[in-house]
């Protein structure tokens, strides 16, 4: 992994980690925690210009991030509760009141998520299904991934040899983060069960 980012960034420069980024938007397994930080690095060896590591990977977070926020746009909402309602233990009441939610909180989402591992490329679906008008998302994920990208570049060249330290660290949080989705699919999927348990046993004369 390393060695692929070092040679995208020596035939490209600063825009070779704007299209990692971009890529990882699509393909979460590869990290923004090593993309970042190692471009931080390679810019405070001298070989790439900081803020033009910093424009281009906000501009390739962007990118990527339009891509599947138009994904979402395309599946649409009817399309998206047509394959929720084939979903074992999925009421479309479940997708109804996610959408609420998401319309009443979608521009903090939408934001804060640019800065959530594993959420930060997931949330440009949901936008895009719910067609939120495309300069705030583009605006909102713009400011969102700038602050992201900043904080995990600048550690990167601030730590210079020892850049890998931050993806130790942010790996343990994205840890963290899974293990809690995790979590709230074991309860979802109790609960449904549970539920369906009732219902079986109130049919029964």
């Amino acid at each position: 992994m390393t060695d692929w980012l070092v040679g995208l960034m020596e035939s490209f420069g600063a825009p070779g980690a704007g299209l990692a980024i971009a890529l990882e938007n699509l393909f979460p397994p590869l990290p923004s925690e090593v993309i970042l930080p190692l471009a931080g690095f390679t810019a405070s060896r001298g070989e790439l210009d900081l803020l033009d590591v910093l424009v281009w990977t906000t501009l390739g977070s962007v990118v990527g991030a339009l891509a599947l926020y138009w994904v979402g746009a395309m599946l649409g909402r009817e399309r998206t509760l047509a394959i929720a309602a084939k979903l074992p233990l999925v009421k479309l009441s479940d997708i109804e009141k996610t959408e609420a939610w998401f319309l009443k909180h979608g521009r903090k989402t939408v934001f804060f998520g640019r800065m959530i591992p594993i959420f930060r490329s997931l949330i440009s679906i949901p936008a895009g299904v719910e067609r939120m008008p495309l300069v705030t998302f583009t605006l909102l994920t713009t400011a969102g991934s700038a602050i992201w990208n900043t904080i995990f570049v600048m550690a990167g060249y601030l730590l210079g040899e020892n850049w890998a330290l931050v993806e130790e660290y942010a790996g343990i949080v994205s840890k963290v983060v899974a293990g809690l989705v995790v979590l709230a699919l074991v309860v979802f999927v109790v609960v449904r069960l549970s539920e369906r348990r009732k219902g079986r046993h109130a049919g029964r004369p």
